[in-house]
């Protein structure tokens, strides 16, 4: 294929979808660091080298045309392939060094980034590492188009099609106001010491919610109307009575500091929980390196889970 013949180049590629995603000219401008003239320039060549209208002009915004919507699904799929080269030769030449792109669900965030953020600045100098907090939907979002490198997540989740590595195996343990009956126990509990008690769950979209309904199907266990947006919330409300909860052995250390006087109490084993992992794209070029950086954080996160 003679590829000189090419009537779009990258730039462009980039140009159209930042007026896309942006919703028009000026703020696409702003964003690409170029004058609006100079980008607008740009796009009506490709439009005019291409024969397809992309963007409808109306007022201070615009409307993607359906041909537009169509080509730049192909366009998104071309820049991360460009994306995906660079980032090719820069494992070859330093995995750890350039800027990395990585997620981390919320129930996770809190507890996780206080021991891996400042272990990382040490351990690999060279790397900035970026971190985005949102729920595992909205992450495996980003993940599969590109925007992100790789996520820290509950393998229990939906994730699609991922490659992953188990970092550890995070128990849950009981969370109760010291007059509830299950406070009083001081052996573990079993689970189906839950049978009867409202536990209290966090709001949809939470991986940790479907884990905890998952435990309270298996025993026949009220969930509460509550739904909390945050763990924290959810401690709070058991502090008022309105019943218990299941707290990752992860957040425990924190969270006892922040409710001593709630009760805390082990489950028997086999303990119910959670397994986190780390996902990135299959296709993605430096999967290498992102084994070596699993193993980094399952030595950090395995030391914390004891």
């Amino acid at each position: 294929m003679d590829w000189s013949s090419l009537p779009v180049t990258l730039r462009q590629m980039q140009y159209l979808l930042a007026v896309a995603e942006h919703g028009g000219f000026r703020r696409a401008a702003e964003v690409c660091h170029v004058s609006q003239p100079a980008l607008s320039t740009q796009v009506a060549q490709v439009e005019e080298a291409l024969g397809v209208i992309f963007f409808e002009r109306q007022g201070r915004g615009v409307h993607v045309t359906a041909a537009g919507e169509l080509l730049l699904t192909r366009i998104r799929v071309a820049l991360r392939a460009a994306h995906e080269v660079v980032e090719q030769a820069r494992a070859l030449a330093e995995p750890f060094s350039g800027d990395l792109y990585l997620g981390v669900i919320p129930t996770l965030a809190p507890y996780l980034l206080p021991l891996l953020v400042p272990l990382l600045r040490k351990e690999y100098p060279h790397l900035s590492v970026h971190w985005v907090e949102q729920q595992t939907s909205t992450l495996m979002e980003a993940l599969h188009t590109g925007e992100l490198d790789a996520a820290l997540v509950a393998l229990e989740a939906e994730l699609g099609e991922v490659a992953a590595e188990e970092l550890g195996w995070d128990a849950f343990v009981l969370v109760a106001h010291p007059d509830h009956p299950l406070a009083r126990q001081e052996e573990p509990l079993t689970e189906a010491a839950l049978k009867g008690h409202t536990v209290l769950v966090l709001d949809d979209g939470h991986c940790l919610r479907d884990q905890v309904l998952e435990v309270c199907t298996r025993h026949q266990t009220e969930s509460g109307e509550l739904r909390a947006t945050s763990l924290a919330t959810l401690l709070q409300m058991v502090g008022c009575g309105l019943g218990v909860t299941l707290l990752p052995h992860l957040a425990l250390r924190a969270e006892k500091k922040s409710h001593a006087s709630l009760c805390f109490r082990s489950f028997q084993e086999p303990r119910p929980g959670r397994t986190l992992g780390l996902v990135w794209r299959p296709t993605y070029p430096q999967g290498d390196a992102m084994r070596s950086l699993a193993k980094y954080f399952r030595s950090v996160i395995q030391s914390e889970l004891g």
